[in-house]
């Protein structure tokens, strides 16, 4: 505590440090004027911050390659197998770049690195961002029309059965009719062969009662 009727202590500034020849990275507000060693850790950085290792640029160019091309391949895949749908597909990613992208992601990741100190690497991230964005959609179009592929082999399949189907059941009915008409048959054949066979019980009465009446039976004694 500094004793009553004492001048202040002088407070040091970045103006009072100019004016002793002192540069102002030298100057803490709260332990006054600083030397080499006690610098911020942190003072340099800006300096290096223009400095780009190509170590470090091949290295983030390997992650984001590693990172994005599974997705570029299957949407490549998927593009090799619907090719009804790519013109559709070119159309609507011409604005983002979506050839570049799957024929040369390398140089697209690349190009995407070496710009992230200028201003335009926000807007190349922005339609990187888009543009991944309207891959997965495609991806997903895409998807839908595997599954709806799939739905109409199904329904193929299924017109293919009910027509096996409606054939068995032709097949049916006509063997229903055969069946139908053979019993018809077969009862008609069994009533004439019962008919015949009454015919000829009767026929066989019939002689019996005439010998009978033709055996000659002696004259009664008067």
């Amino acid at each position: 505590r500094p004793e009553e009727g004492a001048p202040p202590p002088p407070v040091l500034g970045p103006g009072s440090l100019r004016g002793q020849g002192l540069p102002l990275a030298s100057f803490s507000p709260v332990r006054g004027p600083v030397g080499p060693s006690d610098a911020s850790p942190d003072e340099g950085v800006v300096e290096d911050l223009p400095l780009i290792d190509e170590k470090a640029v091949e290295q983030l160019t390997e992650g984001l390659i590693s990172h994005y091309l599974p997705d570029l391949q299957r949407s490549k895949s998927a593009l090799q197998e619907l090719t009804l749908c790519l013109e559709k597909l070119e159309l609507i990613c011409v604005g983002w770049r979506a050839v570049i992208i799957t024929r040369n992601p390398h140089k697209f990741c690349t190009e995407i690195i070496y710009d992230a100190e200028t201003p335009k690497w926000k807007v190349k991230r922005q339609n990187q961002v888009v543009l991944l964005e309207t891959l997965e959609q495609e991806i997903s179009k895409f998807k839908e029309c595997n599954s709806i592929v799939d739905i109409n082999a199904l329904f193929s399949e299924a017109k293919h059965y009910h027509n096996k189907l409606v054939n068995i059941r032709n097949e049916m009915m006509m063997l229903h009719e055969k069946t139908s008409k053979l019993k018809k048959r077969a009862l008609k054949l069994q009533q004439k062969r019962q008919k015949e066979e009454l015919e000829r019980e009767q026929q066989r009465e019939k002689e019996l009662e005439r010998e009978k009446q033709l055996t000659a039976k002696p004259a009664k004694r008067t």
